[in-house]
């Protein structure tokens, strides 16, 4: 998948995430990973930005398999980014899909989804 694709969309994951339970690093990494091909390294500094941003805090939470993780909650702040994010989303991806059907429809050729 294009790199660019991945970076638009990396932060809106991390976002639909800590909405649905406060998740550490490593744990959010492997669930984007699930998905989307990403590298460990391109989540971090983003959880740094968001979190001075003021759309996360964070907290030390025990782990019974090695040191603390620091664990990354939304803030109130957070949600409201959330929905301006997904309200951006829908508008860009209706936009995208509005184009590549009308392309598809004028020249014929089909496109499986």
């Amino acid at each position: 998948m294009n790199i660019q694709f991945k970076k638009g969309v990396l932060n809106l994951c991390v976002l639909v995430l800590l909405d649905q339970k406060d998740r550490y690093g490593y744990e959010l990494v492997q669930k984007i990973s699930d998905q989307i091909s990403i590298s460990e390294g391109s989540v971090y500094p983003l959880l740094r930005r968001l979190t001075k941003e003021g759309y996360f805090t964070t907290y030390l939470q025990e782990s019974t398999e090695g040191p603390s993780r620091k664990y990354y909650k939304l803030t109130d702040l957070g949600r409201t980014y959330l929905q301006e994010q997904l309200n951006e989303w829908k508008s860009f991806t209706n936009g995208v899909n509005t184009l590549i059907e009308e392309s598809v429809k004028n020249d014929g050729t089909t496109i499986s989804k």
